[in-house]
């Protein structure tokens, strides 16, 4: 009688290889207005961003010379959680600091 576990009865199925694709990404933006402090879109760089200080100030610079500034790019749910704290920090002090975010243009995601 044969064991039921040798090797001679051991059933193989093979599996199709499948591919992974990484998750799209998405660009989170502040956009410049005529209200909200500097100093505040770097504290929400440092801060909601984790930015070190003098990307901060290079980022609010840009928001604040061309009207708009990347503040990072993400997977979706990161970029709509920061989105989210943005806003709720620019309205706990009173600033109309507009977050958005967009999706990462194809080809452009490394």
């Amino acid at each position: 009688m044969s064991e039921p576990f040798s090797k001679d009865s051991t059933v193989t199925e093979s599996r199709q290889e499948q591919k992974l694709q990484r998750p799209r990404l998405w660009r989170v933006l502040l956009h410049n207005d005529d209200y909200t402090t500097q100093d505040f879109v770097v504290w929400i760089l440092e801060t909601i961003f984790n930015k070190p200080r003098g990307e901060a100030f290079t980022i609010m610079m840009s928001v604040h010379q061309s009207g708009m500034g990347l503040a990072g790019i993400y997977t979706h749910d990161i970029a709509e959680t920061k989105v989210k704290a943005t806003k709720q920090l620019a309205e706990e002090h009173e600033f109309p600091l507009l977050v958005t975010m967009e999706p990462e243009p194809e080809g452009k995601e490394s």
